[in-house]
């Protein structure tokens, strides 16, 4: 049978006791000696490094790069140790390479750019939608739900939400969820509308015809615009020839245009 003891076996209680090689290492100059020691503390404590990096699988993270962020975590506190501050190396070994590994995550692995807070919401935000408070007929915690479990503000909830999704960027030729024509999410982005570009030409323009001379004005901007009459119609009622008006308006136009690009230089 089990005792009580082992079923609450610490997951760090094969750590290895290496304060006899801590002790040598504050006594030694930097040197080889002094690297060597470092090496072996640093083998015998990689199976907890490992384990730490474990922990972390199935969030977006090879296991391999995860192993690697953790031993680099391990040996910066094998590196920073003070055996003579009286702290033991596991207390001072798992936060240093727990930070490590949250910071891979934090500065490597996001599509986006999410402040850290927003990323410390999102993390406790998916905690608490995974585990504690799942409700009894299985849907998915509301917000309310999650602000009473964790005790942030409904703001700050809908904020780690939103966070949850920004991990991970989709393809713009990802299929949207629910779309069964092949519907995507490049369907959804709109295309350039050239009214735009129009509308700001008219009004750049616009003072500038309104002082024109009364007969270019009316000529441009009410018969040949306005009215949508052809040179040789404006020509007939103005009893001039179509030539004529064809320099006027080409005239106009052009001092019009030099006077728009004058003002926007």
């Amino acid at each position: 049978m089990t005792s009580v003891r082992a079923r609450k076996r610490h997951p760090h209680d094969d750590a290895p006791d290496t304060s006899a090689e801590f002790r040598r290492i504050d006594e030694l100059p930097d040197g080889p000696e002094k690297d060597t020691l470092r090496q072996r503390v640093i083998c015998a404590w990689t199976p907890m490094a490992e384990r730490i990096a474990a922990t972390y699988r199935n969030r977006g993270e090879s296991g391999e790069d995860l192993k690697q962020v953790a031993m680099l975590g391990l040996v910066k506190a094998v590196n920073r140790y003070e055996s003579g501050r009286g702290t033991a190396f596991e207390s001072y070994a798992v936060p240093t390479i727990v930070g490590e590994v949250k910071r891979h995550f934090r500065d490597h692995l996001w599509s986006l750019h999410v402040p850290r807070r927003v990323q410390e919401l999102r993390q406790k935000v998916r905690a608490a939608i995974q585990e504690p408070t799942r409700t009894p007929d299985g849907r998915r915690p509301s917000v309310e739900d999650v602000a009473r479990h964790t005790g942030l503000s409904e703001a700050d909830v809908r904020t780690g939400m939103g966070a949850l999704d920004s991990f991970a960027a989709l393809s713009l030729d990802a299929e949207l969820t629910g779309a069964a024509d092949g519907y995507s999410l490049v369907d959804t982005l709109g295309a350039p509308e050239p009214d735009y570009d129009r509308i700001v030409d008219r009004e750049a323009v616009k003072p500038k015809l309104n002082a024109l001379p009364k007969r270019e004005r009316r000529i441009l901007f009410y018969l040949r615009f306005f009215c949508g009459m052809t040179q040789s119609r404006i020509a007939d009622q103005l009893g001039m020839s179509q030539m004529h008006v064809s320099r006027l308006i080409n005239r106009t136009c052009a001092r019009i245009g030099e006077r728009v690009m004058a003002d926007a230089a």
